[in-house]
């Protein structure tokens, strides 16, 4: 309550009395309200063509009653924007976002998945030509291991053949 005393009275200092009144009572403002541009100066006010009076926003209800005035009656804002179409886009706005987060978070995690198989291909692909290549050094030791022993006359044939030709 003390602040709102030192606010009105520095507006006062610098010739803001519309300001003034409006901090000071927001109630009494819409009141004094005669054309729409005026009364909608005050965010807490609201414009009502069909009674063109201007009305302090009943912010308990969040939506306006019918009531007091119609939605599509009902000017916030803007006077050339109806309150029921202002509801209706920012609640198709809020719904495409919505939307296209979700699509958004879909793909990214469908692309990291698809890079995760990609990935996968090519590891198993790289483990199969070192395997392969594993199992050609492997012949290749034992076609020379072969070559030596029979360089030597250690063939695999038999292991007593030696001893039985001592020629």
């Amino acid at each position: 309550m003390m602040w709102r005393n030192y606010v009105s009275l520095l507006l006062l200092l610098f010739g803001l009395s519309t300001i003034c009144a409006q901090i000071a009572s927001p109630e009494k403002y819409c009141e004094n309200s005669t054309t729409c541009n005026d009364c909608l100066n005050n965010a807490s006010c609201l414009w009502c063509i069909k009674t063109s009076s201007c009305l302090t926003y009943p912010v308990k209800t969040i939506l306006p009653p019918y009531s007091l005035c119609p939605l599509n009656d009902a000017r916030w804002g803007a006077c050339s924007i109806n309150f029921q179409v202002l509801i209706i886009t920012i609640s198709v706005v809020v719904a495409i976002l919505i939307i296209a987060f979700f699509v958004c978070l879909f793909c990214c995690c469908k692309c990291e998945n698809c890079g995760s198989s990609n990935f996968e291909h090519k590891m198993q692909r790289q483990a199969e030509k070192r395997k392969t290549k594993q199992e050609a050094r492997k012949a290749e030791m034992k076609i020379r291991h072969d070559e030596i022993r029979q360089k030597y006359g250690l063939s695999k044939v038999s292991p007593y053949a030696r001893f039985e030709n001592p020629a």
